[in-house]
């Protein structure tokens, strides 16, 4: 089970009872969210591990500040995909402008998609429920998740169905 696993105690752990900062959500709950749509999706127990330790890896100052910490006992597996999941999500931020849909890079690994769909969902949905009507950079933010949902090829109708179990 995912919940007693070393990486979701290791996620839990770093992320302590810390909240985001606009929405005082608890930071755990994006990677409960995500979880919830990845066994929605069928997504295997590494897919999930690596899911967990995204956060860990993703941001540079986070990679830097961490790379060295104790991964023993962690899937090797899971740390493999959080990577190429960062070099991806990393390649398409909300600052970068893109001309098509076609210029945002995909993995070849379908655990990475899933991952991205669980992440995006989950953030989209986090967006449009505390920052919508007041974000200053809305429009924008509204565009890139709408870029990322239909390069995954996430309709808005399967948006509607996966938020559903959050």
């Amino acid at each position: 089970m995912i919940f007693a696993s070393k990486e979701y105690l290791k996620i839990k752990t770093y992320y302590g009872s810390r909240k985001a900062e606009r929405s005082g959500v608890l930071l755990i709950t994006h990677i409960d969210e995500g979880l919830s749509i990845l066994q929605y999706l069928g997504a295997s127990l590494v897919t999930q591990k690596a899911y967990c330790l995204h956060p860990i890896l993703q941001a540079d100052e986070a990679l830097t500040r961490n790379w060295k910490d104790h991964f023993s006992g962690i899937n090797p597996q899971a740390i493999i995909l959080a990577m190429e999941y960062r070099r991806i999500a990393n390649a398409y931020l909300s600052t970068r402008s893109i001309r098509t849909i076609n210029d945002i890079e995909m993995s070849p690994l379908v655990e990475v998609k899933q991952m991205l769909i669980a992440d995006k969902v989950q953030n989209r949905n986090n967006f449009e429920l505390y920052h919508l009507p007041t974000h200053p950079r809305s429009k924008q933010l509204q565009k890139y998740f709408r870029n990322w949902l239909q390069k995954l090829g996430i309709s808005e109708v399967h948006y509607q169905e996966l938020i559903s179990y959050l």
